[in-house]
């Protein structure tokens, strides 16, 4: 949910911590449950737990049994109405549901109509349908969420997705999936017949909502259709769901976006393609920038000779940061440049082929200063030329660089 504070961490040790709390407890309670039980009261008793507490609390252990199981089946049902609202209010704001499903309460700040809708549909299932029957349809549903749950995570990882970071990893890839789908699918058809009906019958008004309502509302491209573009070797056009994940990997790692990442928004690339040498390249950056910086190119092209004769800006094999100072106030462009195959800057240097060009007045020196340690913590994480030599084009360029772990400037956000 939105409202967890650092999920990477906090969601994985929450599930792991979770389950492995109600194991314990569970395995405690079974085996005091067992010992202190009689096997001829044991095996015909629909209470067991209650009877456990009977043989060694008496009648003060049946009530705090009962209180507890009240407790517990209360909190059940609150996790269970918050959660399935979370589902109507996510599917409202992504225009797959009427927009009232998103509003937001002033005070408490939830999703207010999705959770009475949530609430009134379960009363309703409870005292119109068989409860057994819908419990478990219930329970298949979840199952099929399970299905979808797994089947989901091998096409997110198979696409290839560049947006695609997660920071847990789920281990024994592919095979515990397959067989936790096989193991659904098994537990499925040992639910009956009443239930599989139910849950068709849930899975078809899906359908038909979404031919009748959903569909052409929203623009959206699963990634499944990534996992066929890797196969077939083809590129997909659409970006909606790289940029979908971009947000996501945004909100979840806290990154909050400051004057540099708004200038790389809206920068030019320059995906270049063969070798080039230093005059031709030059040539290209000061044509590009002229065009922003309202700054005829010969003059660019000068600034930016004028500032590698006196020291060259290859900073590393690989990197070079040319930068200039321009005539002006308040003016500040980036450029980001791909080269494959490499620019020469020099006979004695190694081709470069990650080029951050960037020019700026004299007043924003400042800001001239702070782009540099940026570039610099950027072009230092881990595998950073590997990635970008195998952007597939301009937008996974920009995104390499909105998405770095670098620290955010507050001066400037």
């Amino acid at each position: 949910s939105e409202e967890v504070k650092d999920p990477k961490r906090t969601i994985p040790l929450g599930l792991i911590l979770s389950f492995a709390v109600v194991l314990f407890l569970y395995l405690i309670v079974m085996f005091v449950t067992i010992g202190v039980t009689p096997k001829s009261i044991f095996s015909g008793s629909l209470t067991p737990i209650s009877d456990g507490a009977r043989r060694f609390s008496g009648m003060f252990g049946v009530v705090i049994t009962a209180i507890g199981a009240i407790l517990a089946f209360a909190s059940t049902a609150n996790a269970g109405i918050l959660a399935a609202s979370r589902v109507s209010f996510a599917m409202s704001r992504d225009r797959l549901l009427p927009s009232g499903f998103e509003k937001i309460g002033y005070r408490f700040r939830t999703p207010y109509v999705s959770i009475l809708f949530t609430s009134g549909f379960i009363i309703l299932s409870i005292l119109f349908l068989n409860l057994e029957e819908l419990v478990k349809a219930a329970s298949t549903m979840h199952l099929v969420l399970f299905i979808l749950n797994n089947l989901s995570l091998i096409v997110m990882r198979e696409s290839k997705i560049r947006n695609y970071r997660p920071t847990f990893r789920c281990p024994f890839y592919p095979w515990m999936q397959i067989m936790g789908i096989i193991g659904y699918i098994l537990l499925i058809f040992a639910m009956g017949k009443t239930p599989l009906l139910l849950t068709a019958g849930f899975i078809i008004f899906g359908v038909i909502w979404y031919f009748a309502y959903a569909k052409g509302r929203k623009a959206r491209t699963s990634a499944l259709v990534h996992l066929v573009e890797r196969a077939a070797a083809k590129d997909i056009p659409s970006r909606s769901l790289e940029n979908e994940l971009r947000e996501i990997l945004l909100e979840r790692d806290e990154i909050v976006e400051d004057r540099f990442d708004r200038l790389i928004k809206d920068c030019e690339i320059l995906d270049i393609k063969g070798p080039l040498s230093l005059n031709e390249f030059f040539g290209k950056i000061s044509s590009s920038l002229s065009r922003h910086l309202n700054i005829p190119q010969d003059e660019l092209y000068k600034l930016f000779d004028k500032r590698e004769r006196e020291s060259t800006t290859a900073l590393r094999p690989g990197l070079a940061v040319p930068h200039t100072i321009i005539p002006g106030a308040k003016k500040f462009e980036i450029l980001l440049v791909r080269c494959k195959e490499g620019i020469r800057f020099s006979p004695t240097l190694p081709p470069v082929y990650v080029a951050f060009v960037f020019a700026g007045s004299r007043d924003e020196r400042n800001f001239h200063l702070r782009t540099l340690m940026s570039i610099a913590q950027i072009t230092q994480e881990p595998d950073f030329d590997k990635r970008w030599l195998h952007a597939r084009n301009e937008e996974e360029l920009r995104d390499i660089v909105l998405l770095s772990t670098r620290e955010r400037d507050e001066t400037f956000i």
